[in-house]
């Protein structure tokens, strides 16, 4: 939608605005394509790791061997947290919700960086990369710290999916799960300019920090419209207790008009990219783990929805088939979102340090609909 400065166009939610330009992913919503730095995001799936995932984003090319085993160390280096950061953890009430927890400490993680306020791409960098490696033992830890366990400090002989869920789940998880994982972490490290994103955006252009920008991310990122939809497409399964169930249970959801959690998006119209290769990973996950009645149910779940709104354009979106991965790998619903903020660190980090570069202050403006010229009234007479 175009304006002019004599007369700005009312764009309510943005959906027709362009805000900026990035090299970071590339979205058809039309053709069902995502793509990160022109890579499909299916063959990164099916062929890449998370941290080289991250390194493509924020470097706009693919690292060599030596290039990537360097930046996996610098990662490495960093998963341990500050000793306080221990006590802050074991302070928070238990019955905290995990994103208000893993909002607060992120924004506690600054106190603790020399390099807070310095506002060189270097440093942002480096406050990325701490960022990016402390979250997992923030999020694992303060799951261990409500049920009552003891700390696991992280590994640093591991790669990011494994070392998180061996402190989560207090061993090694199988070479199944930790891939399960990584590649969901890929699939969601980046989406354009989504809420999330541009919110950390509005923060870093008024040349805010890197942790600011993070934190509000996070709290944008905890709406049931944006992270939330894959604790829902969990809490939507767990209403089902046999696959016999579904087709009653998808058709009276329909009939009376109620949305079924998992399925369209905002911006996809054809089959969102992100679900294909998940989907066939959850298949073999679920029967490693001994959830195939899970799997079951929502390959049926899609079977039946594909038939009703499949030529309307709805289709599974990555939060379907995320959702029973995660289950399967042991989370809670509630550490859905919280995983999301682990790989979504890395797009909220590379856009920030991308828009930097040619910063402007984001600053729009509305449209005033209230009265002119009132009077205003002495509190003895109203």
């Amino acid at each position: 939608m175009t304006a002019t400065a004599s007369k700005p166009m009312i764009d309510k939610g943005l959906a027709s605005t362009i805000a900026a330009e990035s090299a970071m992913s590339y979205i058809d919503g039309e053709k069902g394509v995502l793509e990160y730095v022109g890579i499909d995001i299916d063959d990164l799936a099916r062929n890449s790791t998370f941290e080289e995932t991250v390194y493509l984003l924020w470097h706009l090319r693919l690292p060599t061997k030596s290039e990537l085993e360097t930046f996996s160390q610098q990662i490495r280096a960093e998963y341990e947290l500050p000793e306080p950061m221990w006590d802050l953890i074991g302070n928070l009430p238990k019955t905290a919700s995990p994103m208000h927890a893993i909002r607060t400490l992120i924004s506690a993680l600054a106190l603790h960086d020399p390099e807070a306020d310095v506002h060189s791409p270097e440093a942002n960098t480096r406050k990325g990369i701490r960022i990016l490696a402390k979250t997992p033992a923030l999020i694992a830890n303060f799951d261990r710290h409500r049920k009552g366990l003891d700390f696991i400090k992280p590994d640093k002989s591991m790669d990011m999916a494994t070392a998180f869920l061996t402190m989560l789940n207090g061993e090694k998880p199988t070479d199944t799960m930790a891939k399960a994982l990584d590649v969901c972490l890929i699939l969601h490290a980046d989406h354009g300019f989504n809420a999330s994103t541009f919110a950390s955006l509005v923060t870093i252009s008024t040349l805010s920090d890197m942790y600011s920008a993070v934190t509000t991310a996070v709290g944008t990122l905890k709406g049931p419209l944006h992270g939330g939809a894959n604790e829902a497409v969990m809490h939507t399964l767990k209403e089902l207790n046999d696959v016999s169930e579904v087709e009653d249970w998808v058709k009276g959801k329909l009939e009376r008009k109620e949305r079924i959690m998992g399925f369209g998006h905002r911006v996809y119209k054809a089959y969102d990219p992100r679900a294909t290769y998940l989907k066939t990973f959850a298949k073999q996950l679920a029967e490693d783990t001994g959830n195939q009645k899970l799997y079951e149910m929502s390959s049926r779940i899609e079977e039946i929805m594909d038939e009703a709104v499949g030529s309307k354009g709805i289709y599974p979106n990555v939060d379907f088939y995320s959702a029973t991965s995660y289950y399967a790998i042991g989370l809670d619903i509630d550490l859905f979102t919280p995983m999301f903020v682990l790989a979504r660190n890395a797009g909220w980090v590379g856009h920030c340090i991308e828009y930097l570069e040619g910063n402007k202050l984001i600053r729009p403006r509305c449209e005033y609909t209230g009265p002119h010229k009132a009077p205003y009234v002495p509190i003895n007479e109203r």
